[in-house]
């Protein structure tokens, strides 16, 4: 488990003033470690209260892992946004994914620790190896790809 006592290097309201996304779709609620062009790790809470959760499954309640991708996504989107200092303008783009495995359920209550890793960056084009966490155990491991655009 995370130490609460931490301070997070960036929280939920410096995330809201880097990403443009909102709830119910900001899947990220804190950075914990960031060294830009280089490795990101952030922290998503899991609660029943989540939308999804009242279609997926009824009774026996999943994080879709799609929703984790997108989760690991925007905290690689994080990285590449404080890689680039100077966003003002640009969106983050998640444009691919590649070699996506899930290794067991996500449920209400368990905190996803996404560790995300820079393999490549060239021309606002990066390409970024994620892991997703929950306590110790792996939970999804992916490929990502994202870009910076003009909206």
């Amino acid at each position: 488990m995370i130490d609460a006592s931490l301070k997070p290097v960036l929280d939920t309201l410096q995330i809201q003033n880097i990403l443009p996304h909102r709830y119910p779709f900001l899947l990220v609620d804190r950075i914990l470690e960031l060294e830009p062009m280089k490795r990101i790790v952030g922290i998503k809470n899991v609660t029943i209260n989540e939308p999804f959760f009242a279609g997926h499954f009824p009774g026996h309640p999943v994080m879709p892992g799609v929703l984790i991708l997108e989760a690991m996504a925007q905290t690689g989107g994080l990285m590449l946004a404080e890689t680039e200092n100077n966003l003002q303008g640009k969106i983050v783009y998640f444009t691919g994914i590649d070699r996506a495995k899930f290794r067991r359920p996500v449920i209400p209550g368990d905190q996803l620790r996404f560790e995300v890793d820079m393999v490549k960056y060239r021309h606002a084009i990066c390409k970024m190896d994620g892991k997703a966490f929950v306590g110790g155990n792996q939970v999804c491991e992916a490929a990502l790809s994202a870009t910076l655009i003009d909206p």
